[in-house]
């Protein structure tokens, strides 16, 4: 956007007025994740909200991968080892009590710490047994999860995306866009809001038109409208009202229901004219049976100005980009990106075990000290003073060894129909894709393999790798036409995956064919019985857990290709006239789990 775009100063002042009721009731309203890159947008929100903070209030930051000592608390280790007796040391969020905890690059932050930080904004305090130790104290915070992250569904975990109330995306607002349309309230105004925000009353009206509000747009958490309703009651503090009003409730479904909008509303169209049919049909009830018209009129006012609220704050586009990264969550993990597994060599660290360091493992000497810190005392009683003894007793069940977790490296197997029923441009576009792919591999160091379908059988053209030589040297040499012969091809494919999983890897299938079979395995003709054994072949593939992707090259989709998927357990992509991009995105960003199938 430009300094000179009116929808920029709307979302800048969205944004501001988020910062000042995140100060206003911090533990109230649980924080925000703000979806920037580093730069001066961010650090002018940041300031807004340090602003309008109470003075002393704390902020912490903490980093993504943050490990539950530093965030529960626990051991003291160097108190610990110093005094010879157990010492606690408070953690991240007890600290931060009454002020607001940053996490940074939160899209990276892993379940188990969003699990404890949610767990402490339900509950306002922190509870943690560990070390010998049972902790526990007020822990009533804000969150700012600061979202880095590139691709539409590269979000924080889904506890976190719960539980704060406002979604502020920065990420279109550049340094013009940053003119305060309106100043930031004193601290002599925020601290009078405080004061008023436990008297302010909320009609019911109001309660009913925010759960209206989020009904509409598809918004299925509880916790939706009970967030709107406390920024509703804290806007209205802020204002200085004693009860909600209706813009207090438009401003909280601008603020909170809007950002999680899955879909528009129904059209009511059809159904306000068969109401209106009805009640001509219907004879006139006694003046004292009827209800109070201008009573329904205003409840349906203040509906609709809800309503029109939060669909006035959806930017282009929006609904579209979430339903589809909705469909890629539901869908699991991507193609280009392999299984998680713990190992003990490399990796993101994940924590340490017990363990002995001279099987080639590493020893972790930070959770080695704290496993043997509580024993110190107890180990050096009864000893002669005089005699020279280390500093630190550590002993053989002390020892910890680190743990990671590292992802599988991938390797793409594409399964390709070069027979006479698919147009040789198709085999061009495979080739492509295969290209495409390759040149990300040597990124991610994951490999490509290529299984082409004609004639009789199935050849391996090109085996796992990634020689990018070797591989364009095989595509061009891919022969074309003949018949069909679907059931070998899915069935060489699943050889290769298996002994690729073996490997200890991920294989991803992407099986392009338009579905129609007319070989069987023994190389002879006949479709329905080569029909039959290719859809018995992709039962076991199913069966097997395979990643697979499906793309229908046919003029148009082809429903034998649409059941091939559904027995495969496979993403259905009908591509009439896609090319080697088009494939190769589709294979990087729509990987399905097992078993899922999606049209």
């Amino acid at each position: 956007m430009t300094g000179d775009d009116p929808r920029a100063g709307l979302i800048w002042k969205d944004a501001l007025m988020a910062a000042d009721l995140i100060a206003l009731d911090p533990a109230g309203l649980a924080g925000a994740v703000i979806r920037a890159g580093a730069g001066p947008v961010r650090d002018a929100w940041m300031a807004r909200l340090k602003a309008g903070l109470p003075a002393g209030a704390p902020i912490l930051r903490a980093p993504c991968d943050v490990d539950d000592a530093a965030l529960l608390g626990g051991l003291d280790l160097a108190a610990s080892l110093s005094g010879g007796r157990t010492v606690a040391q408070r953690g991240l969020l007890a600290r931060c009590d009454g002020g607001v905890l940053v996490v940074t690059m939160a899209e990276r932050l892993a379940q188990t710490p969003a699990a404890h930080i949610a767990a402490v904004l339900d509950q306002g305090e922190v509870v943690a047994e560990r070390d010998g130790m049972t902790l526990r104290g007020p822990a009533r915070l804000a969150v700012l999860a600061l979202d880095e992250g590139l691709a539409d569904d590269d979000r924080p975990p889904a506890a976190l995306l719960e539980r704060l109330a406002f979604h502020v995306d920065l990420r279109e607002l550049s340094h013009r866009d940053l003119a305060s349309p309106d100043a930031a309230p004193a601290r002599a105004d925020m601290a009078a809001a405080r004061l008023r925000l436990p008297a302010v009353t909320v009609p019911d009206d109001m309660v009913e038109a925010l759960c209206a509000a989020c009904a509409a747009l598809g918004v299925g958490s509880a916790r939706a409208p009970l967030l709107a309703l406390k920024v509703a009651r804290a806007a209205a503090a802020l204002a200085g009202h004693a009860s909600v009003r209706h813009e207090d409730a438009a401003l909280a479904a601008r603020l909170v229901i809007a950002p999680r909008a899955l879909h528009l509303p129904a059209d009511s169209a059809p159904e306000e004219q068969e109401a209106e049919q009805q009640q001509a049909d219907t004879p006139p009830q006694p003046p004292e049976q009827q209800p109070d018209e201008a009573d329904q009129g205003e409840v349906k006012a203040l509906d609709d100005t809800v309503l029109e609220a939060a669909l006035a704050a959806l930017p282009p586009g929006l609904l579209a980009r979430l339903q589809a990264t909705a469909q890629r969550l539901r869908a699991g993990q991507t193609g280009k990106v392999g299984e998680s597994q713990s190992t003990v060599k490399r990796g993101r660290p994940i924590g340490a075990r017990k363990g002995d360091p001279r099987s080639g493992v590493r020893l972790d000497l930070l959770h080695t000290l704290r496993a043997a810190a509580p024993w110190q005392r107890l180990r050096k009683r009864g000893l002669d003073p005089a005699q020279a003894r280390p500093p630190v007793e550590i002993r053989r069940e002390d020892f910890r060894i680190k743990r990671f977790r590292d992802r599988k490296q991938t390797t793409t197997i594409f399964v390709v129909d070069a027979s006479g029923s698919t147009a040789l441009e198709r085999l061009g576009e495979a080739k492509g894709a295969v290209e495409l792919l390759l040149a990300d591999c040597y990124v991610r160091r994951d490999e490509v393999a290529l299984i082409a379908f004609r004639g009789t059988g199935a050849d391996i053209l090109l085996p796992p790798t990634r020689s990018l030589h070797r591989a364009k040297k095989e595509l061009a040499m891919m022969p074309g036409g003949g018949g069909t012969p679907l059931a070998a091809g899915i069935m060489a494919a699943g050889l290769m995956a298996d002994e690729v999983r073996r490997k200890g890897r991920t294989p991803t299938l992407v099986v392009i064919t338009d579905g129609r079979a007319n070989v069987t395995r023994e190389g002879v003709g006949g479709r329905a019985q080569a029909q039959d054994e290719a859809m018995s072949a992709a039962r076991a593939i199913k069966a097997q857990g395979h990643r697979t992707l499906l793309v229908d090259n046919s003029a148009r989709p082809e429903p034998r290709a649409g059941k091939l998927a559904d027995d495969l357990g496979a993403l259905y992509l009908p591509l009439p006239r896609a090319s080697s991009d088009m494939i190769s995105k589709a294979v990087r960003a729509s990987g399905p789990q097992p078993g899922s199938v999606r049209r």
